[in-house]
């Protein structure tokens, strides 16, 4: 062989020794041995399944008639699902802004007229208001006296803010999904 030939008389490069393979495969064996040791360490940190089951839930809006309200639990708390009538929501688009302590159209709260779905608890202490009840026969907190209108915005009373409208879709016509 010639001094400018760089293979040897096996026909390998001469610049990959066996060590170098060895290097190679030992850091890849390694690699792989070390993601399979990690990988349950990260995968115990996903939520398990029955907190998985709470983060959303499915309700049939086909049973409710209009003028009644249900609660339903989601992720352990109250929430009012609500098919309003037409006087209700025609109620509830005619209050002023102004007489709002937390200003919030009711074309805001929801997403088709007739079902108003919002948590069942109230911002002032975190009691549950009851239904059609109070000066403005909406919710009326019994604890502390917050009242509620028809679209579960405060109108009189210690609670700061509206009832909170929970993340919603509507799966159909007749089903929502909360969460």
């Amino acid at each position: 062989m010639t001094a400018d030939n760089t293979q040897s008389a096996h026909g390998h490069d001469e610049d990959v020794t066996r060590r170098d393979i060895l290097y190679v495969g030992t850091a890849a064996f390694a690699a792989v041995g070390g993601g399979a040791a990690v990988w349950p360490l990260v995968d115990q940190m996903n939520p398990d399944a029955s907190t998985l089951a709470l983060a959303s839930t499915e309700v049939n809006l086909s049973a409710i008639t209009e003028g009644q309200s249900v609660t339903i639990m989601w992720r352990g708390t109250p929430v009012f699902v609500r098919h309003r009538t037409a006087a209700e929501i025609e109620e509830a688009r005619a209050v002023p802004m102004g007489d709002l302590p937390d200003p919030q159209a009711d074309d805001e709260r929801v997403q088709k007229p007739e079902w108003l779905i919002m948590r069942a608890i109230c911002t002032h202490l975190g009691c549950v208001p009851l239904g059609e009840q109070g000066d403005f026969n909406g919710w009326f907190c019994p604890c502390h006296g917050s009242h509620y209108d028809t679209a579960g915005r405060i109108r009189k009373g210690p609670a700061p803010k509206n009832l909170e409208v929970p993340p919603y879709e509507f799966l159909s016509d007749s089903v929502i999904k909360i969460g």
